[in-house]
């Protein structure tokens, strides 16, 4: 540890890249509307991401409606929920989570995080937000063309994504294909100035064994984007050619209604292989940054280190490395080669190592230390019990015997949500109740903060366990009516019914989320400069909020780590990075002396 934490002042270089030319905005319309400020990009995303993912979880509601009450709500068709299936599927794992973690906090927190003035390529920046709002307006678009939006599951698998019979078969699906590709085509800009700033823009003493865990996550998640994204990319395209103009990249010899079709010689399969190879990197796209900001959320709140620093840090490049070979366990009754089945549930074996290092990390930093039940420390809690428990029904769905009875069971529904839809949401609420106070300088109503806690972590767990069960029953997903069966008990609806009353509840409680982020920025406490003690760069800015070029006229210079608690000889529990060595032993306060207070 005293490698990473040393206060050395000679391991401070002088600084190698200019100072960031900004553009500084002279009306409403260019601060707010095509605004080149990192930090009011990231407030794009995230307004748009929570818009788009209210609508997510909207049609998540009708969807269990229907599941748990069948003969009731008439209104439902069978076409509507495959589309409602279809829609819920991608809203939330791409232009929700994708979007949140990599678009808002990633522009929000690496400029201020590695101390830069702004990302290195603003003006592209500001473009990868207004490309990725029209990725989804051309989504939205979907609803309102003839036969409304795809039906085809949010996997999209040809041939009947694009055959007749399959809700929105004609324009719905390709406007879905048109989205995806301009999210890439957004992403993309925004990932290069991710990755440039995290490589080149760090402030003078910010080594890379220095940057926080948050950055890390970030950072190796916006690489694994950049690679697995193309393979989403061209499987759009290659589509859209096979409806619109009938080529035949994935579509085989087929008879419809009596008549042979025009298409010869494709391969479903390798749609499958493409969705895949950019689908499970996709999960650590979303589940790195979730590690990271977990990681520097456990350790601000429980007033330690992060125990075990650099194996954290290998552990998320290893993670990142392995995902691009784990991709075929989604695959294992599409028709291959049975040893492929063998080489990918090994690789999924191999991948839970690292994680498991990651999760005895977080425990043993959180034994014996000062832990404060802050609302970000119990989203953090909550998420490691919740990632353990989703991760560990991924060891059965990885294994091929296992896999093949459960396959396309609400097991598989129930796995997915507990891992890639609750653990990393409960780090999204974790990460905003800890970063408000940064963003608007006031705090969140504590009140409707454990409201809001206490009904979804409980009630995650109300809606997903009983699924796992209807799982090991047999009951298939994806099915708009169970109908009568000889091998499910009739108790199995009257579960559904339960789960669709706890979901419509937990749902409730996103509600008052909304309206505690709106009613705190005018009416909530004051939080002040470092309302949390913490020792990160981010809040060090000489005005609160940080204002367009987050650090005054000087860079702060970095001499540690950003876990420095409990430091021998230091006046108080914490030492920020950027206070000089010989400040230590007599520094008290949130911030380095030097800055100058700012306000709202």
């Amino acid at each position: 540890m005293a490698i990473v934490s040393s206060d050395q002042v000679e391991t401070v270089p002088a600084a190698e890249v200019p100072e960031v030319e900004l553009y500084h905005a002279h009306s409403w319309v260019t601060k707010y509307l095509f605004s080149q400020d990192a930090k009011v990009i990231a407030i794009q995303y995230s307004f748009t991401a929570l818009a788009i993912g209210l609508l997510g979880l909207v049609l998540s509601w009708v969807m269990r409606l229907q599941l748990g009450f069948p003969e009731i709500f008439t209104f439902i068709e069978p076409a509507d929920y495959y589309q409602f299936i279809t829609m819920h599927g991608m809203i939330m794992v791409i232009y929700l989570l994708t979007a949140l973690f990599l678009g808002g906090f990633g522009n929000y927190l690496i400029p201020l995080m590695v101390g830069a003035r702004d990302m290195v390529f603003p003006y592209v920046n500001m473009l990868s937000y207004w490309i990725y709002l029209t990725a989804v307006l051309v989504l939205v678009a979907s609803f309102f063309v003839p036969g409304g939006p795809t039906g085809s599951g949010w996997t999209l698998y040809p041939p009947q994504a694009i055959t007749s019979g399959t809700p929105g078969s004609e324009g719905g699906i390709i406007l879905m294909l048109i989205s995806l590709a301009l999210f890439v085509i957004g992403f993309t800009m925004g990932g290069l100035n991710y990755v440039v700033t995290v490589l080149q823009a760090r402030t003078r003493g910010m080594t890379l064994m220095r940057l926080p865990l948050t950055i890390w996550g970030i950072f190796t998640a916006t690489i694994l984007a950049l690679f697995a994204f193309p393979a989403l990319f061209v499987g759009a395209i290659m589509m859209t050619l096979d409806k619109l103009i009938g080529t035949s990249f994935f579509m085989p010899l087929m008879v419809e209604m009596g008549e042979l079709m025009s298409y010869d010689g494709g391969s479903p399969i390798l749609f499958q292989h493409l969705f895949w190879f950019f689908g499970h990197p996709e999960v650590y796209i979303v589940a790195l940054p979730a590690f990271g900001i977990v990681s520097d959320l456990i350790s601000v709140h429980a007033r330690r280190h992060i125990f075990g620093y650099r194996m954290m840090v290998w552990a998320i490049v290893i993670i990142g490395a392995l995902s691009f070979i784990v991709w075929a366990h989604h695959m294992y009754v599409s028709g291959m080669n049975p040893w492929f089945g063998f080489f990918f549930a090994t690789t999924t074996l191999i991948i839970a190592v690292p994680t498991a290092l990651k999760v005895y990390n977080w425990t043993i930093t959180l034994w014996r230390a000062n832990i404060r039940l802050t609302l970000p420390m119990l989203f953090s809690l909550a998420f490691i019990v919740t990632f353990v428990n989703g991760g560990i029904t991924g060891l059965f769905l990885g294994n091929v015997v296992v896999d093949v009875p459960l396959s396309d069971t609400m097991f598989v529904v129930a796995h997915f949500h507990m891992v890639m839809g609750v653990a990393p949401i409960l780090v999204v609420f974790g990460a905003i109740y800890h970063w408000y106070p940064l963003i608007t300088g006031r705090m969140l109503h504590q009140g409707m903060g454990q409201f809001h806690f206490w009904v979804s972590f409980i009630g995650a767990y109300i809606i997903f366990l009983p699924l796992h069960y209807l799982g090991f029953l047999g009951v298939p997903r994806r099915y708009f009516e169970m109908g009568d069966t000889m091998f499910i008990p009739d108790s199995a609806q009257d579960l559904n019914a339960f789960v669709t009353v706890v979901a419509l509840i937990v749902g409730f409680s996103q509600v008052v989320f909304i309206y505690n982020l709106i009613w705190s920025r005018s009416n909530g406490e004051d939080a002040g400069p470092n309302p949390w003690q913490a020792g990160s760069l981010e809040w060090q800015t000489p005005e609160y909020p940080p204002g367009h070029g987050n650090f005054g006229k000087e860079l702060p210079v970095v001499y540690r780590w950003a876990y420095a608690f409990g430091m021998p000889g230091a006046k108080q529990d914490f030492v920020p990075q950027n206070l000089p060595p010989d400040q230590v032993a007599t520094h008290v306060g949130n911030q380095v002396p030097g800055l100058q207070g700012g306000g709202h």
